[in-house]
């Protein structure tokens, strides 16, 4: 392989949560629904896991183009093997995700195809935001994860466009105004998200480059 996994971690090392911007739209919202979920949960997380953003924009990821499938593991393109990374080095994930006609959007869904060991046997908590939530795209979400190996833990923050966001022009990305229940259900969400990444940690082992 021309990527590199994770090594395994001692029980006694944080374990490190990446929230992943699943949107690259121009004006997206997606980035600040993605800060106010990292901030909650380095906040609820101090000293029991590492918390970091991942913008999937900033990866450059073109439409896949890897000649081989991505469970072989041979990555030819340098965005990929930096994705690769990226992924790699978390123990469990935090996806913010629009809906996009009634689905996840292109944009990550092509990232996730991208890879395939990178992802097993860790585990992803949803947020998602929309007209109605952004549920549909968290449902096609768990089908795609499942493929990959990562356990979706049940609880899931769904936003509504106009009743958890503030703006004055609905083509502006406004900013993100939550209700508590909305606070609550992530905590649970983020417990439930901790618990199973480290269930999984002694299934997460090194493959060689």
């Amino acid at each position: 392989m021309t990527s590199s996994l994770s090594t395994q971690q001692s029980d006694s090392e944080p374990l490190r949560l990446a929230v992943l911007v699943g949107s690259t739209r121009p004006g997206r919202r997606s980035y600040l629904v993605a800060e106010w979920a990292a901030h909650l949960a380095r906040e609820a997380l101090t000293g029991r896991a590492e918390v970091s953003i991942i913008d999937i924009a900033e990866f450059d990821l073109p439409l896949l183009d890897e000649p081989q499938p991505a469970a072989i593991g041979d990555y030819r393109h340098d965005h990929t093997r930096r994705w690769a990374d990226a992924i790699a080095a978390a123990d469990g994930f935090i996806i913010v995700t629009p809906e996009y006609n009634h689905s996840l959007t292109p944009a990550l869904k092509n990232a996730i195809d991208y890879l395939y060991a990178e992802w097993h046997d860790k585990a992803a908590g949803f947020v998602s935001f929309g007209l109605n939530g952004g549920v549909r795209a968290v449902e096609h979400l768990r089908l795609t994860l499942a493929e990959v190996k990562v356990a979706c833990v049940r609880s899931q923050v769904a936003l509504d466009l106009f009743t958890d966001f503030a703006f004055d022009d609905i083509s502006e990305p406004g900013t993100v105004q939550p209700g508590e229940r909305h606070v609550r259900l992530f905590e649970r969400m983020l417990d439930e998200l901790l618990q199973w990444s480290a269930a999984l940690r002694p299934l997460r082992v090194s493959v060689p480059a």
